[in-house]
C-alpha cells in the first residue's frame, strides 16, 4: 500500500516543468487574445479596459501577506493548488460571462489566485530538490515557459477561431485541471512551519517595510530608482491595457483567411518573443553589468527609445509603422527588466536586498494603480490614441530621474577615484 502512495508522488523536479508547461500553455491560450474578447465581444470602454487591470493590480497589492501566510503557516503545496484553482475559476467567469461585472470579480479572484502562487511556487521547489539543484530548475522552467508559451500562441489562434471566450475557457479549465492533478500527486517532504515569530504577518510587513525605506533614504540613488519605478509602473498599465483596443478601433487588418483578426494578435505575439529575447541577448553579451554608470546610460537609451516606439505606435498612420512602434516598445520593455534588477543590486547588500526588491514591485504595482485609471478616463473622454500617447509622455520625466542619476553616479565614481 505504501509503495502503491509513493508511486502516485513523481519526482518534484519533473513534476515542476509540468506546472511550468501547463501554467505558461493556459497563461499564453488566454492572454493572446483576452483584449480582443474584451474588447470586441464584451465591448468595454477605454475606462472600463484599465479599471480591470487595476482591479487585478489593486487585489494582488492588498492580499499578498494575507494569502502568503497560507504558504508560511499551513503548507506551500496548499498555497500553488489554491492558487492554480482559484486563476482558473476566474478565468471561468470571465470567458462565461461578457459583461463588464463579472470582468471585474473575476479580476479579484485571479488577484487572489496570483498572491497564492506569489513565492509558494518556488519555496516549495526549493523545499523538496534543495537550494543546490533549484537554480538550474528555474533556468529549466524557464526555457520550458518560453517554448510553452510560444506554442500556446497557436494554440489561441485556433481555439479562438471557433470562439474568443472558447479560448479564455479552455485556458481556465487547464489550470483547473492543474490544480485537480496536483491534489492527487504533489508531494511535501521539505516543508517545516515557520514559527510564530518567523511568519510574514502584517506587523512583520511593516516592520520590514520601514527597514527596507531606511535603507532607500540612505541611498540617493536607490531613492532615484524608486521613482524611475513609479513612473514607468504609472506608464506600463494604460499602454497594456489600450494598446489593443487601439489597433481594433483605427486599423483595419490585412486580410488573412475567415480569422483575420485573431491570426493577427498570433502573429503580432509570436514575433514579439525572438524579438524581445534576442535584444535581451544582444544586451547580455555587451554591457558590463557592473558598472552603475553604463547601465544607467543604457537605461536611459532604452527609455528614449521607448517613449520614441510608443509615440510611433500611436501616431503611425500605417499599420507596418504600428507594429513597428508595438514591437520596439515590447523589446525595449523586456531590456529594461535585466537592466533595473542589476542595477538596482549594485546598491543594495545581499542582507536587504529581498527587501527592497519587494519595495520597488511595490512601488510598480501603485504606479498601475495610480496611472492607469488616469489614462483609461482620457481614453474615455478624448481616443484610445491620445491615451495611449499621454501614457507614453508620462516616461519623460523618467530622462531627468537618469540624469539626476548619471550625476550622482559621476560624483560617486570621483569619490572613488
Amino acid at each position: 500500500m505504501l509503495t502503491r502512495y509513493r508511486a502516485f508522488k513523481p519526482d518534484a523536479y519533473k513534476l515542476f516543468m509540468l506546472m511550468t508547461a501547463v501554467q505558461s500553455l493556459a497563461m499564453t491560450t488566454v492572454f493572446t487574445i483576452n483584449l480582443v474578447y474584451q474588447v470586441r465581444q464584451v465591448g468595454l470602454n477605454p475606462l472600463q479596459l484599465v479599471l480591470v487591470g487595476t482591479t487585478l493590480e489593486l487585489t494582488a497589492f492588498l492580499m499578498e501577506i494575507p494569502t502568503g501566510v497560507v504558504a508560511d503557516v499551513y503548507s506551500r503545496r496548499l498555497s500553488v493548488i489554491l492558487g492554480f484553482l482559484l486563476l482558473g475559476i476566474g478565468f471561468l467567469m470571465e470567458g462565461s460571462l461578457p459583461i463588464f461585472e463579472a470582468l471585474l470579480v473575476a479580476q479579484v479572484i485571479m488577484g487572489l489566485g496570483y498572491t497564492f502562487l506569489s513565492g509558494a511556487t518556488s519555496a516549495w521547489v526549493v523545499d523538496e530538490i534543495g537550494p543546490e539543484r533549484a537554480g538550474g530548475a528555474f533556468l529549466r522552467s524557464s526555457q520550458v515557459a518560453q517554448v510553452t508559451s510560444f506554442l500556446g500562441i497557436f494554440v489561441s489562434v485556433a481555439l479562438a477561431s471557433i470562439s474568443l471566450q472558447t479560448a479564455i475557457i479552455v485556458g481556465g479549465v487547464l489550470l483547473i485541471l492543474l490544480a485537480a492533478l496536483l491534489a492527487i500527486v504533489m508531494p511535501e517532504r521539505g516543508f517545516q512551519r515557520r514559527q510564530s515569530d518567523e511568519r510574514e504577518t502584517w506587523r512583520a510587513l511593516f516592520s520590514t517595510l520601514r527597514e527596507g525605506v531606511s535603507v532607500i533614504r540612505a541611498g540617493q540613488i536607490l531613492i532615484l530608482i524608486m521613482l524611475a519605478t513609479v513612473i514607468h509602473g504609472a506608464f506600463s498599465e494604460g499602454f497594456d491595457r489600450l494598446s489593443i483596443a487601439h489597433i481594433l478601433e483605427n486599423f483595419s487588418l490585412p486580410p488573412l483567411g475567415p480569422i483575420n483578426e485573431i491570426a493577427w494578435f498570433g502573429i503580432i505575439s509570436a514575433v514579439s518573443m525572438p524579438l524581445s529575447l534576442g535584444a535581451t541577448e544582444v544586451l547580455r553579451r555587451r554591457l558590463d553589468m557592473s558598472n552603475g554608470r553604463s547601465v544607467a546610460k543604457t537605461l536611459m537609451l532604452v527609455y528614449v527609445v521607448m517613449i520614441g516606439s510608443v509615440l510611433l505606435f500611436t501616431l503611425g498612420e500605417s499599420f507596418a509603422l504600428i507594429l513597428l512602434g508595438l514591437w520596439l516598445t515590447q523589446a525595449a520593455r523586456q531590456v529594461r527588466n535585466p537592466l533595473m534588477e542589476a542595477w538596482i543590486n549594485l546598491y543594495v547588500e545581499s542582507d536587504v536586498r529581498a527587501t527592497v526588491l519587494s519595495i520597488q514591485g511595490q512601488a510598480d504595482a501603485f504606479g498601475q494603480i495610480a496611472g492607469g485609471p488616469v489614462v483609461g478616463a482620457i481614453g474615455l473622454a478624448s481616443s484610445v490614441r491620445t491615451a495611449i500617447s499621454v501614457s507614453g509622455l508620462m516616461l519623460l520625466p523618467i530622462l531627468l530621474v537618469f540624469r539626476r542619476t548619471l550625476g550622482r553616479e559621476s560624483d560617486a565614481a570621483s569619490k572613488r577615484d
